[in-house]
């Protein structure tokens, strides 16, 4: 491991982190009062995330490759599937706010934990990315792209935040109109790609970094 792969790492964890930096400052946003503790959960949670799909990936390659590579297609509409849903309850929380409507305004451990999913689960297929490296150094990549995602959060949360207070009444249906926008981006982008290239946020393709 040199300076080069550290590098690599980072560039490949920022890449990454894109979809939750959106979906963390729509949660900002949803919520100009969050506490410190809360922001700290959430930028964790998604860093976990990130941390876990591409060592999945990265043991499923070595592993269970071709029925990785079946399952590689129906990501995009996974992340799709979830984040619309969510997005969507955000929207009629902040049309109808004075309804009862599950997984509205309030971010629970379940809405939580499938952000963190939706805007991870694309990242398996960086276990193809980072194929080349043995346990430690897929070990040590995870970690870097796990404190680059919990910073990069946090910087959306805080944003988000910002933002919520002039927003007002108006923040609730801008966050989930930003999470259908990047569960459309990840479809898109997931099914333009052919069967044998394997996507990343940051761009890289093939079988190292």
């Amino acid at each position: 491991m040199d300076i080069l792969f550290f590098f690599n790492s980072a560039l490949l964890g920022a890449g990454l982190a894109m979809d939750a930096f959106s979906v963390s400052m729509a949660d900002g946003l949803n919520d100009a009062d969050m506490p410190k503790s809360k922001m700290v959960l959430i930028a964790g949670t998604f860093a976990f995330f990130q941390y876990l799909m591409p060592m999945i990936g990265w043991v499923c390659v070595h592993t269970i490759v071709s029925t990785f590579k079946s399952l590689d297609h129906w990501i995009p509409w996974i992340a799709l599937a979830l984040l619309v849903y969510i997005g969507g309850n955000m929207i009629r929380e902040g049309l109808h706010p004075d309804d009862e409507i599950s997984g509205g305004e309030k971010l629970t451990i379940r809405l939580l934990i499938l952000q963190g999913i939706a805007t991870s689960i694309d990242a398996l297929s960086v276990g193809f990315t980072i194929a080349d490296y043995d346990l430690v150094q897929a070990l040590i990549c995870g970690l870097i792209i796990a404190i680059v995602t919990f910073i990069i959060c946090m910087l959306g949360l805080v944003l988000g935040r910002k933002f919520a207070s002039k927003l007002a009444g108006k923040a609730s249906i801008l966050g989930g109109v930003i999470l259908i926008v990047i569960g459309l981006e990840i479809f898109i982008k997931g099914v333009l790609c052919s069967d044998d290239t394997h996507f990343t946020r940051s761009g890289y393709t093939g079988t190292a970094v």
